[in-house]
């Protein structure tokens, strides 16, 4: 008797205990993820000084708000908002109907040259003809000073595009596919009335990876749309913060010289990152509960 209740006993931490760890693993991974960002946004409503001398730990320090004062003083900065916006809707949009019309294709095992037209988007992920080739081919093409040169030279992001295929290769039932087919259903029909209602967890995580990728780009704007009507947000706030850093002649004309025009500059810069995350962090929670179930879905598995 005794020696059964011995093997019965339990061995490590009980539940409760098992509960209590993983819970304290779970804070302390969160305030690792979620600290920087509250720094950078209680160190742009600071006194620079004191952020260097670290007493803006956990809050405000001389509580100011020069530096949003500074940033939207810029009269580009609305347009560069209302561009980001349109960029981002247009481009994600392209992006996910694209992202659709390459993926669920592939994903179909009776396509024909199907593995070769997989290996043909894996290899563009490892190779390409770089910035002065594709620059050209844009400029031969007209799209230069055209909001198109964001979109159509990456269309497809290839390692999204492999999700979704997985996505629909692992968590579309065939058996409904078929039966569509059986009643006469045409491959658009199906598409349309099957697979994108059945897909909606996946297409907002990658509404989610397009929208992010086209509300920071800056890079690509700064090549293909010159000048500064055309700007998304993130090249505006470049341009606020690179004429925000004068050089020593200009500094000896503002009062406090060189010393004031930096402590501004870093006010401007930390600002400029609220100013650039805050929509996409307002965004994300309404996606959320759709994030990691399409994520995890699409995932490759073995």
């Amino acid at each position: 008797m005794n020696t059964i209740t011995k093997s019965k006993r339990r061995t490590g931490f009980s539940e409760k205990v098992s509960d209590y760890i993983l819970v304290a693993i779970c804070v302390v991974v969160l305030f690792i993820v979620a600290y920087p960002l509250y720094y950078v946004l209680i160190a742009s409503v600071s006194n620079p000084y004191d952020v260097y001398a670290g007493k803006t730990f956990l809050l405000p320090s001389q509580f100011t708000w020069d530096g949003y004062k500074a940033v939207f003083a810029d009269p580009g900065i609305l347009l560069g908002y209302w561009n980001s916006i349109k960029y981002t809707v247009v481009g994600t949009i392209f992006s996910v109907v694209v992202l659709y019309l390459t993926a669920y294709p592939l994903s179909v095992k009776e396509l024909p040259g199907r593995k070769a037209l997989s290996i043909f988007f894996i290899i563009t992920m490892y190779f390409g003809g770089g910035l002065v080739p594709t620059y050209l081919i844009v400029k031969q093409t007209g799209l230069i000073n055209n909001m198109w040169a964001l979109f159509l030279p990456g269309g497809v992001a290839v390692g999204n595009m492999i999700i979704v295929r997985n996505f629909f290769e692992n968590s579309i039932p065939k058996e409904m596919i078929e039966a569509a087919n059986i009643d006469g259903a045409s491959k658009w029909t199906t598409f349309l009335k099957i697979v994108v209602p059945l897909s909606r967890s996946i297409m907002a995580v990658m509404v989610v990876f397009s929208m992010v990728a086209y509300w920071n780009d800056w890079f690509t704007a700064m090549i293909y749309l010159p000048g500064t009507q055309k700007a998304p947000l993130p090249l505006v706030l470049r341009n606020i913060l690179i004429k925000s850093s004068a050089s020593a002649s200009q500094a000896s004309m503002i009062s406090g010289g060189y010393a004031e025009l930096n402590k501004m500059t870093e006010m401007i810069k930390f600002s400029s990152i609220i100013v650039a995350a805050l929509p996409m962090l307002i965004i994300y929670p309404f996606v959320q509960k759709y994030f990691e179930k399409g994520f995890m879905a699409g995932a490759v598995k073995g």
